[in-house]
């Protein structure tokens, strides 16, 4: 978990960069703004989860992070899907929350088996 928060961070900061390059069009001002909450939401969630109440806060923060990130790829879908930006743009960015995904939910996991 130590460079989790870190991970997410610049997970944060890459979905930001991709949000800048976005073209004007109406489903930019819808997906933009969302994607730019979830994958935020993401590495505030990890990072609080840094400094839990307890082993049960800790799950449930890092628990929000995974939903977080499941709605952040469905704006990745959607954004790809509409063709607002090259699949080779969002390849990375896919990969990465896959990642991050499989990591959270092993975190999650062996949180629970400690409780």
């Amino acid at each position: 978990m130590t460079d989790l928060p870190d991970r997410t961070k610049k997970f944060a900061s890459r979905i930001i960069n991709m949000y800048l390059a976005l073209p004007k069009h109406d489903l930019t001002k819808v997906f933009g703004p969302q994607i730019l909450r979830s994958a935020t939401s993401v590495a505030a969630q990890t990072r609080e989860g840094k400094r839990p109440k307890s082993p049960k806060d800790f799950i449930s923060k890092i628990e929000g992070a995974i939903q977080e990130l499941e709605e952040t790829t469905l704006w990745l879908e959607l954004i790809q899907d509409h063709k607002l930006l090259k699949p080779a743009r969002l390849k990375d960015l896919f990969q990465e929350a896959s990642e991050l995904n499989a990591i959270m939910t092993t975190v999650v996991v062996q949180a629970k088996r400690k409780l």
